[in-house]
């Protein structure tokens, strides 16, 4: 018996230690989470953009069937109404040429998972299936699978939290071996398609131990879409933790990594100009982050660029480009974490819908000439300062900070081993300083002016002996430098 529980000990332990593997290609970093794009066009994106930039996997807003709302506000898609694969993004079949077409050319997909649960609204889903009440036959799921209604009225009431209705959607009973079952069967489906992971959706609201029931009896990744044998699914965690709740982050770090949400309030403070850049110089767990292998980090989210979700005004967004771009290059500079990059649409209140033609049909991004949207989307994956900085982390990968610099204030410099060097300037005047860049002699060029397009490199490119007067003329810019392509 007790070699049988060792090896059950050590058979557990590999099991969950695999599901902090992202399976991105070696030479790829940073997901992007494609807000409420349709199916095709991610697959679209993949191709012509995402791979050839070097990014490393879309987060895909939640695939399941869901309740239609009058008006089509955006979180419509976190009410589930079955299980089906089937929604304004587009039909299962759809869904699964996405994720095919996606993994042959090195994007991974993540799929953002909702199974705390259900529509809080009666009517008809986006693929037909009827729901009334606490019915949802398309599930199946009736009254008895759902938690007795409560309200939560206090974060620090850990019992009200996980088993009460979050804002009155009803809370599903995980506890139970029927929708234990039901919650199984989809996230497989899904591996079935070739997803390397999930992102799960109200995690906080969850007990940790059903949420470990449910992980280990998911599938292993599908080895037609290039995944080792035996690959478990990644796994990250939706729990809002800022500090100062009895339900802490720390409690779902043995299932998988965890959306480190004070990141995206601490790095807006900074880039807001609320605390000094200089202070970043221990950025990492010193801030009171989760280790660097446990946490997704990330400048915004679809939650708090809409004023909930944690962060408060600290938060940047799109709304703010100067300042949202610094911060977006200084997380990808930085070797901290998992990296997720927000690609948005274009909004006038926080629960405006994606852009929709007048019959509630998604209306995709067109591209215009300069790689930027039109149609209503932001895009923030194709700025030009952040896919460069993609390119930038891909070649440091694996070197550490050093050579740190600041003015005590809020310029600062570091290089990434030998490999990269960065400035930011968030100053009101210009900064001009000759600093250490730690480069071998040769020709650099700086990956925040330009890029390489059709074979031509229209960068501004200098050659580095060892010490090179920075001079970046404007206040509040950056100034990136890698070796020359």
């Amino acid at each position: 018996m007790k070699i049988l529980a060792s090896f059950l000990a050590v058979a557990f332990a590999t099991l969950v230690s695999a599901q902090f593997d992202t399976h991105q290609w070696a030479d790829r970093s940073g997901i992007v989470h494609l807000f409420e794009w349709r199916w095709n066009d991610i697959a679209d994106e993949c191709e012509r953009f995402l791979a050839p930039r070097g990014y490393a996997g879309v987060q895909v807003s939640p695939p399941t069937e869901n309740i239609i709302v009058s008006g089509r506000p955006w979180w419509e898609r976190y009410q589930p109404a079955s299980y089906h694969l089937n929604t304004r993004s587009g039909s299962e079949a759809e869904f699964a040429s996405m994720v095919r077409r996606c993994n042959n050319v090195g994007v991974r997909i993540y799929v953002d998972i909702v199974i705390n649960h259900m529509a809080a609204i009666s009517g008809q889903g986006t693929g037909g299936s009827q729901v009334n009440g606490l019915n949802f036959p398309a599930v199946p799921y009736g009254a008895n699978d759902f938690n007795p209604h409560c309200e939560i009225n206090n974060y620090n009431d850990p019992y009200q939290v996980r088993n009460c209705w979050l804002v009155g959607l009803p809370d599903l009973a995980l506890g139970t071996q029927w929708v234990r079952d039901r919650i199984v069967d989809l996230m497989n489906k899904c591996i079935g398609y070739g997803i390397a992971g999930f992102r799960v959706d109200a995690v906080k609201h969850m007990w940790p131990g059903d949420l470990e029931h449910i992980y280990n009896r998911l599938n292993n990744l599908n080895t037609d879409h290039g995944f080792p044998g035996g690959a478990r699914p990644f796994i990250t965690q939706e729990v809002i933790d800022l500090g100062g709740e009895a339900i802490s982050k720390y409690e779902y770090t043995h299932l998988g990594t965890v959306t480190e949400f004070r990141y995206s309030a601490e790095i807006g403070r900074v880039f807001h100009g609320r605390d000094r850049l200089a202070h970043l110089s221990n950025w990492g767990e010193q801030w009171g982050f989760l280790p660097s292998h446990l946490g997704l980090a990330f400048v915004d989210n679809h939650d708090n660029q809409r004023g909930h979700g944690a962060g408060g005004d600290n938060v940047l967004t799109h709304k703010t480009p100067k300042n949202y771009k610094m911060a977006s290059a200084f997380m990808l500079a930085h070797p901290y974490g998992i990296i997720r990059v927000m690609s948005s649409f274009f909004f006038d209140n926080g629960d405006q819908g994606p852009p929709q033609d007048g019959n509630g049909n998604l209306i995709p991004p067109s591209i215009n000439a300069d790689n930027s949207c039109g149609n209503g989307w932001a895009c923030e994956h194709r700025w030009r300062q952040i896919y460069n900085m993609v390119g930038f982390r891909n070649a440091v990968r694996g070197t550490g900070i050093n050579d740190w610099w600041s003015n005590g204030n809020q310029q600062i410099a570091f290089c990434r081993g030998g490999s990269g060097f960065v400035a930011f300037n968030l100053e009101g005047y210009d900064m001009n300083e000759n600093l250490q860049t730690c480069l071998s002699a040769g020709t650099y060029c700086d990956v925040i002016s330009g890029s390489k397009e059709g074979g031509s490199l229209v960068l501004q490119c200098k050659s580095v002996e060892m010490d090179v007067p920075i001079s970046i003329f404007r206040p509040k810019v950056m100034m990136v430098f890698w070796p020359s392509m």
